[in-house]
């Protein structure tokens, strides 16, 4: 839940958009639409730039949680 000083700071309403688009449920939801669907059947230069995408994406997390 959001509360009114968290909307009145930036960083506040910044770190509370992560953290909703980063929860469970939204992954859920935005896995199940058809835009946000990875098809089976890219070509592998696009499979490995996704993958890196990925591993990226981790990388940020992991630095964030120290």
């Amino acid at each position: 839940m959001m509360t009114r000083n968290n909307a009145e700071r930036p960083e506040g309403l910044a770190a509370h958009i992560r953290r909703q688009m980063g929860s469970d449920a939204t992954k859920r939801f935005l896995r199940n639409l058809p835009a946000f669907r990875a098809d089976n059947d890219i070509p592998d230069r696009f499979q490995e730039l996704l993958d890196q995408l990925d591993g990226t994406e981790g990388m940020d997390r992991r630095d964030r949680t120290r």
